[in-house]
């Protein structure tokens, strides 16, 4: 039998990037010899974690629009034309069985191309809220699979499947870790560990909240596995530095995540889709503190679907700085408030959106 080809694109952050993965990991599951081909955004994150995964990734020389005035957007449609017709030639020469767009700039570009060409192809929307290159598409694909319900608004109901969102398989084996996990992070496991996590290019709010309340958790015996993102870490290590404590870690970036939150008896989070979805499935009480400026506030709404189920606790970025210490100390002394929002979160997760999504994938291609 012929293996199948796959195109996978989208990216700009970690949210768009880790479904990617993980849908073409779960291909590869269903037929080890598919041939799959990212397509991205030169000089985007894509670029470096997709290799890093092992998997082969071309870069279109496309952008989005800058939400302040720029002289560079008036350079945005001549990028689109440009980026659609480098696009036709990648399909023309891979002639992949299915495209699967999963947000961001590059994913409207081929996949406009691909309808132009009738070649099948499927949304992953991670969000509540879909950006609009997803709702730009959704005439031209065939499937969209959504996270969430009553997307009906957005999409047409005849294409939507409900199917969850992909995380990566690593993150859903968390048995037997949390062991492993302290001794790779180098922290006592007697501890209350509070994991911080402001999406994988950081978040300055939540940075600095934790920056100004490290005495105040090293002085109330709690440790700290935290993430800063590149353009905090050197403040974050020089603080943690001054506090003296070993039990306060900073990273820029974390590849092992199975192993933090393996640790982590509390997260403090943003609230991307893909961030909300890993927590469902880790199953761990959390503090989500939603990125204001998101597209149409979409953050705020992924957060909410949790508080509405009692399942989190949702801080307002404005507000993080002067709540934020105070809440983890009393989350870290109510063990059963905590023991409520897990007991609650847990009920949410969609352990088989990997495999649903691959499903529909096939089915395409059976059709």
């Amino acid at each position: 039998m012929l293996s199948h080809k796959f195109i996978i694109s989208g990216g700009g952050t970690g949210g768009h990037i880790f479904p990617a993965v993980a849908i073409a990991n779960g291909i590869r599951k269903r037929e080890p010899d598919a041939g799959i081909l990212f397509v991205g955004a030169k000089g985007r994150m894509e670029m470096e974690k997709v290799p890093a995964a092992g998997y082969e990734i071309i870069g279109l020389n496309i952008t989005g629009l800058k939400r302040s005035f720029s002289f560079s957007n008036l350079l945005v449609p001549f990028r689109l034309l440009g980026a659609i017709r480098q696009a036709g030639k990648i399909l023309k020469r891979f002639r992949p069985d299915v495209v699967i767009g999963v947000g961001g700039y590059a994913s409207g570009a081929i996949l406009y191309s691909a309808g132009q060409k009738s070649i099948p192809a499927l949304v992953q929307e991670q969000n509540s809220f879909p950006g609009i290159t997803n709702k730009l598409l959704a005439k031209r694909v065939a499937k969209i699979c959504v996270a969430y319900e009553k997307m009906e608004a957005f999409f047409p109901a005849s294409k939507i499947v409900l199917t969850g969102n992909p995380v990566r398989q690593e993150i859903t084996q968390l048995e037997g870790k949390r062991e492993k996990g302290f001794k790779h992070f180098d922290l006592d496991p007697e501890m209350f560990t509070v994991l911080v996590v402001g999406g994988s290019l950081g978040a300055f709010s939540i940075n600095e909240s934790i920056n100004k309340n490290l005495m105040r958790l090293k002085e109330n015996g709690i440790q700290l596995i935290w993430q800063t993102g590149k353009g905090y870490i050197e403040q974050a290590q020089a603080a943690v530095k001054k506090e003296g404590n070993k039990n306060l870690k900073a990273f820029d970036f974390i590849k092992e995540m199975d192993y933090a939150y393996a640790c982590a008896d509390l997260v403090v989070s943003r609230a991307g889709a893909i961030a909300v979805s890993e927590l469902c499935l880790v199953k761990k009480p959390c503090i989500l503190i939603p990125y204001p400026h998101a597209a149409e506030d979409h953050q705020t709404k992924n957060a909410q679907a949790l508080v509405d189920n009692k399942a989190a606790l949702l801080v307002k970025d404005s507000a993080a700085r002067e709540v934020l210490g105070d809440l983890i100390v009393q989350l870290s002394s109510d063990a059963d408030r905590r023991a409520d929002l897990q007991k609650n979160i847990a009920g949410l997760g969609r352990p088989n959106a990997t495999e649903e999504i691959v499903d529909e994938i096939f089915r395409l291609i059976r059709n």
